[in-house]
């Protein structure tokens, strides 16, 4: 029993770092834009679009990765997209603008497969009780992996290594996590395959999508999440450049405050929720902290708090956005985990595949060649809607957590005796 206990945690683990690995290559180009347009010859539309087509990637997969996580087991799985991972940041670094396009699709494609992963693992090894805080664990990793694509990577590109040596070092290291993934992963995690595959997954899809939990979920974790995925890993180190006057490298520390506040965030109110047993008041505390955050970042004076402390606690309020994968989990049986989040992932990051490139349009719309602060507060209001749009959502939320259960269980009892 032991033994399965400790092959459950490492098989965790390993897909935990694996999310820790894309989510740095997901926030990397943040602090190399400028090498980035300068090689590839990209305006700021096409640099946003450029790294918008990871959530092209990671969108779609979303979908095909939990139902054949829930087919075929994560061993099956999760190393395939390690694999597609590391191709993609191999290909990014050839320094050609078609590949480059494709390597960036490709990272987003086999990426999502780590979260999903860890989320099957999670839900098919251990308790309830453990959901929300091993998710926010997970995700805490997958935000350290942001902070180090940031706080890392900025540092080695003012040294003066080339940003394509940077791209084929991370190439290799996801070349190793997907052998390390497929060698260690346990082999008995494959259910047994019983009928068409497709069929079966597209029943299986459409059960998730009909519950009206499934959306709700999702689209409350796509707006919580989009402040973070746009604002912070895009936008954020030239935000505080040309809108504040920071050097580029105190900018590079500030914007990697946000991700290191997941870091903190995630773990936290999952452990908070856990311990309350509820899920919706952990929501819409945390989106409330974060619209404030928002709030004081675009329209607030910037000398005002000490430095580093916004973007943290931002970061630790958004850490809320994965309460509802949570939710979205408790409302279906073990055996649609990697459906209900890969539809779930579906839903929020399509969110910012859609949006990336909006929000760059608006800011030349809007700035006509210029770039300071009236310019960026017009481009990313938005953001602060959609956060509150996310807390009047929770309210048409049910509530899944344990407690509830537990006081339904009570009552039931009552009723029979």
């Amino acid at each position: 029993m032991k033994s399965k206990s400790s092959a459950a945690w490492v098989a965790w683990f390993l897909a935990a770092l694996f999310y820790f690995y894309q989510y740095a290559l997901r926030s990397a180009p943040a602090v190399m834009m400028p090498e980035l347009s300068a090689s590839l010859g990209l305006s700021t539309i096409g640099m946003a679009s450029l790294v918008g087509l990871f959530y092209y990637g990671y969108s779609p997969f979303a979908l095909v990765s939990g139902a054949a996580i829930d087919r075929l087991g994560a061993r099956a799985v999760v190393p395939a997209g390690a694999l597609m991972t590391a191709v993609g940041a191999l290909l990014f670094a050839t320094g050609s603008l078609t590949a480059a396009n494709v390597g960036r699709f490709l990272q987003g494609a086999g990426g999502v497969f780590s979260f999903v992963g860890a989320a099957y693992i999670i839900g098919k090894h251990f308790p309830d009780s453990r959901a929300a805080t091993l998710i926010g664990a997970t995700q805490m990793l997958g935000m350290a992996g942001g902070s180090a694509g940031q706080f890392l990577v900025g540092p080695l590109i003012i040294w003066g290594i080339a940003w394509d040596r940077l791209w084929i070092g991370m190439g290799i290291i996801g070349l190793l996590l997907a052998v390390a993934l497929f060698v260690i992963l346990p082999k008995q995690e494959a259910p047994v395959e019983r009928g068409p595959w497709v069929k079966n997954s597209a029943r299986a899809l459409a059960v998730v999508a009909r519950n009206p939990l499934s959306i709700i979920s999702g689209l409350i974790a796509g707006l919580l999440f989009i402040p973070t995925n746009i604002l912070a890993m895009i936008w954020g180190v030239r935000f505080l450049q040309e809108a504040h006057g920071f050097a580029y490298g105190e900018a590079v520390l500030r914007s990697s405050m946000v991700p290191l506040g997941w870091i903190i965030g995630c773990p936290l109110l999952g452990l908070i929720s856990d311990r309350l047993g509820r899920r919706k008041p952990v929501i819409i505390g945390g989106a409330a902290v974060l619209f404030a955050c928002l709030a004081w970042i675009l329209y607030g004076p910037a000398d005002v708090l000490p430095p580093y402390v916004l973007g943290l606690l931002a970061g630790v309020a958004s850490g809320s956005a994965m309460i509802p994968y949570t939710i979205i989990k408790e409302a279906h049986p073990p055996e649609l985990n990697g459906t209900a989040t890969g539809l779930m992932n579906f839903i929020c990051f399509t969110f910012s595949a859609l949006f990336g490139p909006v929000f760059g349009w608006i800011m030349e719309s809007v700035s006509g060649g210029g770039s300071g602060l009236e310019h960026y507060q017009m481009t990313f209001q938005p953001l602060l809607y959609g956060v509150a749009l996310a807390i009047g959502l929770t309210f048409f939320l049910k509530e899944t957590g344990p407690a509830t259960r537990v006081r339904v269980e009570n009552l039931e009892t009552v009723e029979t005796v």
